[in-house]
Order: C-alpha cells, then structure tokens, then sequence
C-alpha cells in the first residue's frame, strides 16, 4: 500500500453575510493524476457500471466538474449550487457486494457524479442515502496495486455540510453544517477528536504546521474562521484560496512511509452562490475559473470538455474555450 501512488488532500467551507459560501479544495497525489473540466446538462442517461445490477438514473441538475485521469468525477459544482469532493481515505472499508442478490450497487467512479446529478441540498442527500439504496462498489485504480478507498463530502448553497464514509463495511454520515474542514486519515470522527485539542492552543501562537493530514486538518479550520467576514466575493474568493493553498503539499513533495502526504496537483473552489467555480493547476500560472449560468444546462445543451492536457494554460473566465464531446465512460468493475 506505501509504495504505490496515494491520495491526500484538504478540503474547506466558507460562510460569509448573505449567503455567500464558497467549498475548496486541494487535489494531491504522488504522481500525475491528470484532470479535465466537464460541462454536463441535466438529462442525461447513466447507470452504475457494475453489470446488470447497476443503479440506474437520468441526471435532474446540469454540473461542472474536475475528472481524475477522465474515468471518475473528483470533484464538482451542480446548477443548484450543491458541491461533491472525494477525498482519500485509507481506512475505507465498503460493503460486499454480491451480483446474485437482489441490492443495486454503483462503482465509486460515479459517486459523486450521483451526488451532482441528483440533490439540490445536503439534507436531500443525507435523507436520501442513509438507508443505504444501493451499494457502492470499489476496485483497483488502472495499472497499479491501489485498492481505491475514498470518502465524500457535501456541501451546499445554505451552508449544511456532510461527510459520508465507509468504516468496517457501513455507511457512516456525519452531518452538521459546522463540518466545514475534511482531509485525510484519520476517519472524520477522530479529526473532530484532534481539532479540539488544538482548539485550547491560540492560533495565533502555535498552530502544527507539518503536510501531515491531522495537522493540514487543524490549520485549515483555524484560518477559514479568520479570514474576513465579507460579501465581497473577490476578497472571500482570495482569502479562501489562500488558505487552501496554506494547507497544500509543495510541489515535489512525498512520503513513502505516510501515505497521506503527496504534492497538491490542482485546486478547485465552489462559489455556491454565484455558481462560478475556479480551477488552478500547479504546472500552469494562472487562476481561471466558469460561469455555470452561462451554460445550456437544459435537457437540449452539450457535453463540453475543457481540455487541460499538455499544459493548457487558461486565464479568467474560461466557458469560451469548453468544446462539445463525446462523454468520458465511467470507470467500471
């Protein structure tokens, strides 16, 4: 498991006066995981990609996402201003799925994606998935020994929050708008656990300053608090982009030895009110970000891709440069 290419990442919620809320995130990984923004209208036709056992659904909500190496949605934004990020979680354990029995069962590539497709709030989510409808199915990631082991968060244009994980084969939800920090192991329960800890300890004194997912954990709810307060969104777009790169691996940066330690390759960041949703690669220089209003999301618009391969270097706002495509196919088992 330690020698093969892991996951870390952070991911952070901003509420600020008058609904403004904006979700980060960073993307890390030991090596190149390449990433592409897609354009999805409502309407579309998807299944589990499982077999015939597969969960099967149209989308009722347009979305932008980031794709990791275009065979999974990482990471997205949906026209009602719900966000999805996956996350790296090692201590993932997801049920059995059996294909002779009778419950539906998905493949982790699409959960998000499912999530983005079909809820417009957190609430709708958690009241919806709770019961488990169907299971959702891992396996390897292409061409390597890496048993895919993740965990969701969610979070949404009123500022509720959720965190759903798999530990020892359930499904488990923590649900709370105050859980605006998620990173890596250990499982969200024992995060909270640390954070209170540092919470007795100023931050403006001593604040655990190692790439180590605790301690990202920690910084990144200490500097979402006190960054300013304010409706602009040009300085509550800068400020939370500062923190999320606060707590980004530099560049170059990995362990053998902590698998939750590898170099941020991108960062996204969800303004949920305004449904723009900004995009930053470590290999590019510049910051650009889409206007979800701006797209056909009816049943009637395209497919679009935003093609970052070979170093695409975009600035500003990008929708212009989206091209029609063919969907990339999910990832299945």
């Amino acid at each position: 498991m330690y020698s093969s290419s892991v996951q870390a990442c952070t991911r952070v919620v901003y509420k600020g006066p008058e609904s403004t809320v904006i979700t980060a995130r960073s993307m890390d990984w030991k090596t190149e995981i390449n990433a592409n923004l897609w354009v999805f209208p409502k309407g579309i036709q998807r299944n589990g990609e499982i077999g015939p056992l597969s969960v099967k659904w149209t989308s009722k909500y347009g979305s932008v996402i980031a794709t990791a190496w275009d065979i999974a949605t990482a990471d997205g934004l949906n026209e009602k201003g719900l966000v999805a990020n996956i996350l790296w979680l090692v201590e993932s354990e997801y049920p059995k799925f059996n294909p002779n029995e009778a419950k539906q069962g998905m493949s982790i590539s699409l959960w998000a994606q499912y999530i983005l497709d079909n809820f417009a709030t957190v609430d709708e989510a958690v009241s919806y998935l709770k019961d488990e409808p169907f299971v959702i199915v891992s396996d390897y990631i292409p061409g390597s020994e890496k048993f895919t082991t993740l965990h969701l968060s969610v979070s949404d244009a009123q500022g509720d929050n959720a965190i759903f994980e798999y530990i020892n084969g359930k499904l488990v939800i923590h649900h709370d708008p105050s859980y605006v920090v998620m990173t890596n192991s250990p499982v969200f329960e024992q995060q909270l656990a640390l954070n209170e800890y540092w919470k007795g300890i100023p931050g403006t004194i001593m604040l655990p300053g190692t790439n180590r997912a605790a301690d990202r954990f920690v910084r990144a709810s200490y500097y979402i608090q006190a960054i300013p307060q304010t409706n602009d969104v040009r300085t509550s777009t800068a400020s939370v982009f500062s923190v999320i790169r606060n707590c980004s691996v530099p560049f170059g940066i990995s362990s053998e030895t902590e698998p939750n330690i590898s170099s941020t390759r991108w960062r996204a960041v969800s303004d949920h009110k305004n449904l723009v949703y900004f995009f930053e690669t470590v290999l590019t220089p510049n910051t650009f970000w889409v206007n979800l209003k701006e797209f056909d999301l009816s049943e009637k618009g395209k497919v679009l891709k935003l093609s970052l391969d070979n170093f695409a270097t975009y600035s500003g706002k990008a929708n212009s440069s989206f091209k029609p495509s063919a969907p990339f196919k999910f990832l299945g088992i």
